[in-house]
C-alpha cells in the first residue's frame, strides 16, 4: 500500500515536472494574457502536481498506521481528482474552437497594453515570443497595425533586427501566426504530456483498487479482534 502511494508521489512529482519545464521553456507566453496572466497550463500542471504529491504523502500516512479513516480519505480524493481530470479532459475537446476563440481574443486585448507604462513583463514577453517563435501578432501581423494606428510592428517582428525596422516594408517582417506557432510547438510535445497523463491516470486506478482491497482485510481484522 504504501508502494502505491509512493508512487502516486512519483506521478505528482511527473506532472509538476512537465509544469516547470513549461513554466521555464515558455512560462513568457502565459504573461500575454491581459486578463488572466497566471492561469496558463505550466501553473495549472503545476498546482495538479502538487495536489497530488500531497494527496500520495496521505496514503503513505494511512497505510503505515493503518488508519482508516485516513485511506478512506485518500481514496475519496483521488477519486474526486480523476473525475476532475477526465472531465477536464473532455471539456477541453468539447470546447476547444471556443477555447481558441477565447484566447485569441484575450491576447490581442493585451496588444494593447504593449508598450505601455506598468506594464514591462507582458511588453518582455511579446518581443521574447516573436523572436523565438520567428512570428508576428496573435492571428496576423496586421494586429499590429490597430495597436499602432499606423501600418508598422514591434522590431521584435523583423526577420534582422535593428532599430526602428519596424516602420520598414512589410517585407523584412515576420509574419506566422504567434498563437498558431505556440500551439505547434506544444503540439509538437504532446506525446511527453500524454504519457505523463496516462502513467498517472493508471496510478491513480491501481491506488484506488488497492485501498479497497486494503480497506476490506482492515475491517476484516477489526471483525475478528471484536469478535
Amino acid at each position: 500500500m504504501r508502494l502505491f502511494g509512493f508512487r502516486l508521489q512519483l506521478g505528482g512529482c511527473g506532472i509538476l515536472g512537465v509544469g516547470i519545464w513549461l513554466s521555464v521553456t515558455q512560462g513568457n507566453f502565459a504573461t500575454l494574457s491581459s486578463s488572466l496572466p497566471s492561469l496558463s497550463a505550466a501553473n495549472l500542471l503545476i498546482a495538479v502536481g502538487t495536489i497530488i504529491m500531497v494527496i500520495g504523502c496521505l496514503g503513505c500516512v494511512g497505510a503505515v498506521k493503518e488508519s482508516r479513516p485516513l485511506l478512506l480519505a485518500f481514496f475519496i480524493l483521488l477519486l474526486l481528482i480523476f473525475f476532475l481530470e477526465i472531465l477536464s479532459i473532455m471539456l477541453f475537446f468539447i470546447y476547444q474552437d471556443e477555447i481558441d476563440r477565447y484566447a485569441q481574443r484575450d491576447l490581442k486585448k493585451g496588444l494593447q497594453l504593449f508598450g505601455t507604462e506598468g506594464n514591462v513583463g507582458l511588453t518582455n514577453a511579446w518581443m521574447i515570443v516573436q523572436t523565438d517563435f520567428r512570428c508576428c501578432g496573435v492571428t496576423n501581423h496586421t494586429d499590429w497595425f490597430e495597436v499602432y494606428n499606423a501600418t508598422r510592428v514591434p522590431d521584435s517582428c523583423c526577420l534582422e533586427y535593428s532599430d526602428n525596422c519596424g516602420l520598414d516594408n512589410p517585407g523584412t517582417w515576420w509574419t506566422a501566426p504567434c498563437y498558431e506557432r505556440v500551439k505547434d510547438w506544444l503540439n509538437d510535445n504532446l506525446v511527453a504530456l500524454w504519457i505523463f497523463a496516462l502513467c498517472t491516470a493508471l496510478t491513480q486506478v491501481m491506488t484506488a483498487l488497492k485501498i479497497n482491497d486494503f480497506c476490506n482485510k482492515l475491517s476484516h481484522v477489526f471483525d475478528i479482534k471484536t469478535a
